[in-house]
């Protein structure tokens, strides 16, 4: 089988959407499948991994580069340089299926290429926006959510993370209940759960308690929690309620930090930025604990690979990955609300409580490596032959 693997980026860089694809590329790469991954994160071909690589990065100066700076239509520019980039590879050795993710609808215009077509649901673009401001935002965000509604309903099959995820994309897009629709969990890169399962934990009673955050600063994420959650418990211990505790940003700058963040919670974070594999990795090792508490995840990578180091995860009960893989295992401690002082409440006792941090990192390494590529590629092939089926018999 040849696929075509449409994603944003690709490995390094350093994105959720972009470890995904590999993991997606590479579990189908090692059942026999001749995957291309065209990303429009660089330009050019190469490989890596078993996995051919061709870059569609627009040129600076082209007229899809300029028609990407124009609102709302400028959506159109990225799924115009992956059809073209697409059918032309097709017409020198066709493709089998076409696989794209969901996200601001990179295979918009292949829903009628000839070969049936994939969409991967990660979160839609319509639960990442914050609050529109202007005009242009308005547009640009329903152009960007009538896209997605019509690449998916184009779709010959659908994949999401979990049932929830699954019954919110349904709902959200209007999919008919006859689509081919699989919920099929994302895996790990095999080098990540040996380091993760290898990796020493910190000293119980180290001194600043280490936290760490990976995400963006969004509201989704959870971002305006934590600020609340760090300045509730600065103010504890400065007064000698809890132990000294610093949080460490993966993925939020010094810019990503609002103007009116406190001092109370400033003098505990540590931003760093957008960081590399091995030095995301090296904040996992360091850390004690780890904080996500997101109101929504379509899977949720960062539980997984939490639990992958063993570092007990503190999460929001709003979102249902976080309540069926950190609750339910017991790999962590739940914030019953999604406000700052619900998530204090979660955080207070893992910071004062070193015995239980053990006890609950024994549980995250219990829970860890549930998702591997061999059933991520065992289940997308099954679905991609549900899709090539339904494909068939449509046309």
């Amino acid at each position: 089988m040849r696929t075509a693997l449409l994603a944003w980026d690709y490995p390094p860089a350093p994105s959720g959407l972009s470890t995904a694809a590999r993991e997606i590329a590479e579990s189908l790469a090692a059942r026999d499948v001749a995957v291309t991954v065209f990303t429009l994160d660089r330009i050019g071909m190469g490989e890596a991994g078993g996995v051919a690589v061709r870059g569609i990065g627009l040129v600076p100066g082209s007229a899809l580069a300029r028609l990407r700076l124009w609102g709302s239509a400028g959506h159109l520019a990225a799924p115009l340089a992956f059809y073209r980039a697409v059918l032309d590879a097709h017409a020198r050795q066709p493709f089998d299926c076409i696989e794209a993710t969901n996200w601001y609808a990179p295979a918009a215009f292949l829903t009628r290429s000839g070969s049936p077509l994939v969409t991967r649901n990660s979160t839609p673009a319509a639960f990442t926006r914050g609050p529109a401001t202007s005009l242009r935002d308005r547009l640009d965000g329903r152009t960007a959510d009538r896209l997605e509604r019509w690449q998916a309903r184009g779709s010959d099959g659908l994949i999401s993370n979990t049932d929830d995820h699954a019954a919110r994309i349904a709902s959200l897009y209007g999919i008919p209940p006859r689509q081919a629709h699989a919920v099929i969990g994302l895996s790990l890169p095999p080098d990540m759960l040996q380091r993760g399962r290898t990796a020493p934990y910190p000293d119980a009673v180290e001194a600043p308690v280490r936290l760490l955050f990976v995400g963006r600063a969004e509201a989704r994420k959870g971002f305006d929690l934590l600020l609340d959650a760090a300045a509730l418990l600065g103010a504890e211990c400065e007064a000698g309620i809890v132990p000294p505790f610093v949080v460490d940003l993966v993925g939020v700058s010094e810019a990503d930090l609002p103007q009116g963040v406190s001092a109370l919670a400033r003098r505990h974070l540590r931003p760093l930025g957008r960081i590399d594999a091995a030095s995301l990795a090296e904040s996992y090792g360091r850390a004690h604990l780890v904080l996500a508490p997101s109101r929504y995840e379509s899977f949720g990578l960062v539980y997984q690979e939490s639990l992958a180091y063993g570092r007990p995860v503190v999460a929001c009960a709003a979102d249902a990955s976080a309540r069926a893989f950190v609750g339910r295992p017991g790999a962590g401690l739940l914030a019953q609300e999604a406000t700052g002082a619900a998530l204090a409440d979660a955080i207070r006792p893992l910071l004062r409580d070193p015995d239980l941090r053990t006890k609950l990192r024994a549980r995250a390494l219990a829970a860890s490596g549930a998702f591997d590529r061999a059933r991520l590629g065992s289940e997308t092939l099954a679905l991609y032959e549900r899709a090539i089926a339904a494909a068939r018999q449509s046309r």
